[in-house]
């Protein structure tokens, strides 16, 4: 399969600069493509080259990551994250489209979906479900990784072992991937975050259960036709939570990824690939 470009276009969206990547023809059906806690517009290139030849691929760097800009005021929360979104849609004109999202990402889709039924034809989630952030062995490992996080690296090599240490199973594709777009080079040589680690990590101490998303609200209002996607062995989604999702919503369905733990699109990326083509390609209109 030939490669696909992505064209990169920078909007204000409540007052910050906001990246997006876009891969696919004007005219094809769009899916959102939402990352996660710590990642990256980028991380969805393997998703977006399949689907382009069907569909038009859109993936906003959330607010302090990637190329979008950093809030002075810290507000990464989920309302926050919705409203960029809300925003950026309307930006682009776009009335019905799917949404994919990964870990934070996912969170905000549920919202989005139950806040927007009438935008939302279908909805993909990777590894996510209700108290996944705040009552799983994950979210507590999430918060340890963050609190020890490095505010610099020497070198790409400290950058490479720092990523494969709390990643131990990414691959090497991943892992370069992640290497190029959540650092970028100082002038001594040494490398700094692209991201807003700092913040990130000063937001997420900071939610309690009042902030919160209540996701099993979300879970309950959901309209559209949607698939939850969990790795085998991951900590932050445990599969109980799966059944009972898919209990309390009929239109909800759940399959588990073999060879994958949090970050299935980089683990397995051809069954998680293969799981999302399918599953947008039976709604086509």
């Amino acid at each position: 399969m030939a490669t696909v470009t992505s064209s990169s276009h920078v909007v204000e969206v409540n007052g910050l600069a906001c990246r997006y990547l876009q891969w696919g023809d004007a005219d094809s059906p769009p899916v959102l493509l939402l990352h996660g806690l710590r990642s990256y517009a980028r991380t969805w290139e393997p998703v977006a080259q399949t689907l382009s030849g069907s569909h038009l691929l859109i993936a906003p760097d959330f607010r302090g990551r990637g190329e979008s800009a950093w809030d002075p005021q810290r507000s990464y929360r989920t309302d926050t994250y919705v409203s960029d979104i809300e925003h950026l849609v309307a930006l682009l004109g776009l009335e019905r489209f799917a949404i994919v999202g990964h870990s934070m990402g996912g969170t905000v889709a549920y919202t989005y979906a139950a806040r927007h039924p009438d935008q939302v034809a279908a909805l993909v989630i990777e590894d996510i479900g209700p108290g996944s952030s705040t009552e799983t062995s994950g979210a507590t490992r999430i918060l340890s990784e963050m609190a020890d996080t490095p505010a610099r690296f020497g070198s790409l090599e400290e950058v490479r072992a720092y990523w494969r240490g709390i990643r131990p199973a990414i691959t090497e594709e991943a892992l370069a991937s992640r290497i190029e777009n959540t650092v970028r080079p100082l002038g001594d040589g040494a490398f700094e975050w692209r991201l807003d680690m700092a913040g990130i990590a000063e937001a997420r101490r900071n939610v309690d259960s009042t902030e919160a998303a209540d996701l099993w609200s979300c879970v309950d209002t959901l309209r559209c036709p949607t698939l939850v996607v969990r790795g085998a062995r991951s900590d932050f989604l445990p599969a109980d939570t799966c059944d009972q999702m898919a209990r309390r919503q009929p239109l909800l369905r759940w399959v588990q990824v073999p060879d994958a733990g949090h970050y299935v699109h980089d683990d397995n990326p051809a069954a998680f690939i293969d799981l999302v083509r399918g599953f947008l390609a039976a709604r086509q209109p």
